[in-house]
């Protein structure tokens, strides 16, 4: 660990270095690069650089203790002693997490797909709530969030599918979590005899994908032109403007219809067409290498359930890490802090121990 430290140090004065030239501070593309790489590398020369000085302040404390001395200054020794060992301890986790090869697509803004699964109106209702959670989440975080397309039902909110987009620092990687299957227990607002029903509703989030990231020939898409559908049926639009593009070698269908502009919700659609393609790709490759490669806490599968969501108890189980939290009507206001970390926890304590395999 330390020797891929010590490269890493000197990668970042060898930056310093070249960004203090002349030549090259007149370069804007060279020192924009520079100090992008300068960037990612801060943090974890900023935590070396602490623990080398604890490092060495224990060593100096530790001649001290060699060299002698009274009762007192051999109980304040031990205290010091005891302080730095632990700082030392914390800074060697930190550093380790921080040396985990990170997921590319952390920093990517996401595509959450939201679709209500078995419970009939109860998972739609259901996916509502979740739609909500996670755009409230969203809104603490500062992020912006953008609807591309919905499907309303079950009434009271509900979408049969909603699909939204996330922009925003690091949505991905706090949000790549939540796919999979989650399950709600409660008595519906529809149901006469306060029977408890279970439900479902599935949630896929995708890391949004550029035109770069994956080249799609036009002479595959079939793209069809029609009217949006409001609340009963009625076009929100005289002008049709909805988007609906076929993806001819699988019949994969995308749909965009929340612009008005016709333009608009083209771009919105092949963006999601572009983001499920890549997503497909992704997970062939998850497939194809073993399962030390694998950085997902559980396997992320949409067919996994991951989350148990039991209102007449009032709690919150996640499945995959065996958690249990409490005061749900405060999570599914969007307080899903507490959730996000602990998942991110398990991930890193995952990639340690396949590290140390």
């Amino acid at each position: 660990m330390f020797e891929q430290l010590d490269k890493i140090e000197k990668r970042y004065q060898e930056i310093d270095e070249k960004l203090a030239r002349p030549e090259v501070a007149t370069d804007i593309n060279q020192v924009q690069a520079l100090s992008q790489e300068r960037a990612k590398l801060n943090d974890i020369v900023k935590k070396y650089r602490q623990y080398k000085r604890a490092s060495k302040e224990l060593e100096d404390l530790k001649a001290m203790g060699n060299a002698g001395g009274d009762d007192e200054m051999a109980a304040l020794i031990k205290q010091e002693n005891t302080a730095l060992q632990n700082k030392l301890d914390k800074l060697t986790e930190e550093l380790k997490l921080a040396l985990l090869p990170r997921d590319p697509n952390d920093e990517k803004d996401i595509i959450v797909e939201i679709r209500a699964g078995t419970g009939g109106d109860e998972a739609a209702i259901f996916a509502g709530d979740l739609y909500r959670m996670y755009s409230r989440y969203a809104q603490s975080q500062g992020w912006k969030i953008d609807i591309i397309s919905m499907s309303e039902g079950g009434g009271k909110g509900g979408f049969k599918e909603v699909i939204f987009e996330v922009r925003g620092k690091n949505a991905y990687s706090r949000l790549k979590f939540e796919s999979g299957v989650h399950r709600v227990q409660r008595v519906p607002v529809t149901e006469a005899s306060g029977r408890i029903h279970t439900s479902t509703a599935t949630v896929a989030v995708l890391p949004k994908a550029e035109e770069v990231d994956i080249d799609i020939n036009p002479e595959d898409l079939r793209m069809d032109i029609f009217h949006s559908g409001g609340a009963g049926g009625q076009n929100v639009n005289k002008v049709a403007s909805a988007i609906r593009i076929t993806y001819l070698p699988t019949g994969m269908i995308v749909v965009c219809q929340d612009e008005r502009s016709q333009l608009q919700n083209k771009i919105k659609a092949m963006s999601v067409l572009r983001t499920r393609l890549l997503d497909i790709e992704r997970r062939k490759q998850e497939e194809a290498v073993s399962s030390q490669r694998r950085s997902q806490v559980g396997t992320g599968e949409r067919s996994e359930k991951i989350r148990t969501y039991n209102y007449p108890q009032d709690r919150i189980s996640d499945h995959r890490i065996n958690l249990s939290v409490h005061n749900l009507p405060k999570v599914m206001d969007g307080d899903l802090g507490g959730l996000v970390d602990a998942l991110a926890t398990a991930e890193h304590e995952k990639q340690l121990g396949e590290q140390q395999v």
